[in-house]
């Protein structure tokens, strides 16, 4: 298959090339980071990619479905990469649509004693190579992704059970927004020192102290991403560019349940590594096979420098305390909120928050998952509301949205795990319900789990609410909790994010006072805050180059997407000085 930048034969690309080719979307994205104003190079619409769309080269919707259909039921090869024939190296096929589309792709499990020495090998160059060049690179392999997005979504959806929209735009340009976000942060970090400088202290009468000096952007060393289910590129992209920007070496070991988006990724990346004049070997794939848990062995190894991780708190938990000589980057669970104080839009509000708590079926890590409500009511445009009517009448929001099968099936997507399905079982066991979760069919594929959210009411006064608010109910379960007060509800916000961390606060109010103490809380405690949002931006729903994806500040994750800083500790600035009349030797 051809890509957008390549064909069969092509010529090597030169350093000089891809920076002239790149330099003018690296200046405007570095721009962007700066403003914060919207920009992307992707498209998100389907038609603008194929043959006579603006994007050279890139596949079109039939071939890009073409594409995915070929690599099913078949041996899933990465030439040249090491180890898949070692002592402990073959073979892993683990995947399972949550579409009950048959999957049967076999990936690479490499020896990792053979694997590691070999990119370790591949660091002096791609080192000596300097920002800018890794940063063109980087876009190259950007751009061949971006070219194949087609092929993506159908890999993204088949994998995560995002329906095909959301896998097209969130997997495909949305993605690939926030990896060229790091790539921009990256760049931006490691060419705030110069590359040289000459160094004069004056002496008084004597001659003053001279050195010239060299300073080095130098990798840490391999970096580990360990891949999610629901979201492999977008929650991947940014720690893979991230590193591989500032100098590192990229090991991939996606989730057993969705592995096909980010070795597509890595197969691209070395293609592009190689034609660069690269050791492919600066990325590789570790599958795994079902129960292995190769992460562990993976995370501990002293060759493995820095660790993304999204998923689980246990594990992030795990991966903190037990990989010491790792800078690790964790997105784990939180449990977010709303605060539902008053508006002036009561109908766009209840919009709002029907469509969030449906998107994807609650299945991110952004959704809501408990609504403070006072025990009183609110006022709004349409009247005073009491509590019980502010749930009636989201449930009847959520039903109205959602009523159509078709529609339904778009916004829900498919639930991506066992573990899923039976949270949204037992919610009635939780409290009262105050709308039920109900089944859809999907017209396309019979074997597809889709399911509608559900609302369980909660008293914050009884003591066994706590324990259900305290806890993270990943899916399409929701909460809507009755609170003495607006303050009261605060007061709950803070604990809950200061306990176990959000990565999303809405809130909804008309009220001066009350918002100042919402923010005031987000900002004691450190959480991203969106306030009475009712039109078509969601409080799940970032933007790169602009929102920042969580704080690192609260438990719920300890870096953000994207800073600097989730760049700036990947590599170290390494100086070389000698005395200013002793110029470096050639070569």
């Amino acid at each position: 298959m051809t890509t957008s930048a390549t064909t069969a034969g092509s010529p090597p690309l030169s350093a000089a090339g891809l920076i002239e080719k790149h330099s003018p979307t690296l200046d405007r994205a570095l721009e962007a980071i700066r403003s914060r104003e919207y920009w992307s190079p992707h498209p998100e619409h389907p038609k603008a990619y194929g043959e006579e769309s603006a994007i050279a080269g890139s596949l079109s919707a039939g071939q890009g479905q073409a594409a995915f259909d070929a690599l099913r039921g078949s041996r899933f090869e990465i030439d040249g990469q090491p180890g898949t024939a070692g002592p402990q190296g073959g073979w892993a096929s683990t995947e399972v649509s949550p579409y009950g589309l048959e999957m049967g792709i076999e990936y690479p499990r490499p020896d990792i004693d053979v694997l590691l020495p070999e990119m370790r090998k591949a660091m002096p160059a791609w080192r000596e190579a300097g920002p800018k060049v890794r940063a063109a690179v980087c876009l190259e392999i950007l751009a061949r992704i971006s070219a194949r997005t087609h092929e993506f979504a159908h890999a993204v959806m088949h994998t995560s059970g995002q329906a095909f929209m959301m896998a097209f735009q969130a997997g495909g340009p949305h993605a690939q927004d926030r990896g060229m976000e790091a790539v921009a942060y990256a760049y931006a970090e490691q060419v705030r020192t110069p590359e040289a400088a000459g160094w004069s202290k004056p002496q008084g009468k004597r001659e003053p102290l001279e050195l010239s000096k060299r300073f080095t952007a130098v990798g840490r060393g391999i970096s580990l991403l360990i891949g999610c289910n629901t979201f492999p590129t977008w929650n991947g992209y940014p720690g893979f560019f991230a590193s591989l920007a500032t100098g590192n070496p990229v090991l991939v070991k996606p989730h057993p349940r969705a592995v096909l988006p980010l070795a597509l990724t890595v197969r691209i990346a070395r293609e592009v590594l190689t034609e660069a004049g690269f050791e492919a070997n600066l990325v590789a794939l570790a599958a795994e096979r079902e129960g292995e848990g190769i992460a562990k062995e993976l995370a501990v190894r002293p060759e493995i420098r820095i660790i993304d991780y999204t998923g689980s708190t246990s594990f992030g938990d795990w991966l903190e305390s037990n990989a010491p000589q790792a800078r690790v980057f964790t997105e784990k669970a939180g449990v977010n909120t709303v605060v539902i104080d008053s508006t002036d839009d009561y109908k766009g509000m209840l919009g709002n928050l029907a469509f969030s708590l449906s998107l994807y079926s609650g299945q991110m890590c952004t959704t809501p998952q408990n609504l403070l409500i006072p025990r009183n009511g609110i006022s709004t445009d349409a009247g005073e509301k009491t509590y019980d009517e502010v749930v009636a009448d989201l449930a009847t929001a959520v039903g109205k949205l959602l009523g159509d099968d078709a529609r339904a099936n778009a916004i829900l997507g498919a639930i991506v795990s066992q573990q899923v399905r039976e949270r949204v079982e037992s919610a009635s066991s939780l409290g009262e319900v105050a709308l039920e979760s109900r089944s859809v069919e999907h017209p396309e594929f019979p074997g597809a789990h889709v399911r509608t959210p559900v609302i369980v009411k909660l008293e914050s006064a009884k003591p066994e609410s706590e324990a259900v608010c305290f806890s993270e109910c990943f899916g399409p379960v929701s909460f809507a909790v009755a609170v003495d007060s607006t303050a009261d509800a605060v007061a709950l916000l803070r604990r809950t994010v200061r306990e176990k961390g959000a990565m999303t606060v809405g809130a909804y109010t008309t009220s001066p006072a009350a918002e100042r103490l919402i923010e005031d809380a987000c900002m004691d405690e450190c959480a991203q805050l969106s306030l009475n949002l009712t039109g078509g931006v969601y409080v799940n729903q970032t933007a790169a180059f602009s929102d920042f994806h969580g704080s690192g500040g609260n438990p719920a994750a300890n870096a953000a997407l994207c800073d600097g800083a989730f760049v700036a500790d990947r590599f170290r600035t390494v100086e070389v000085r000698r005395p200013a009349e002793s110029a470096p030797a050639e070569g």
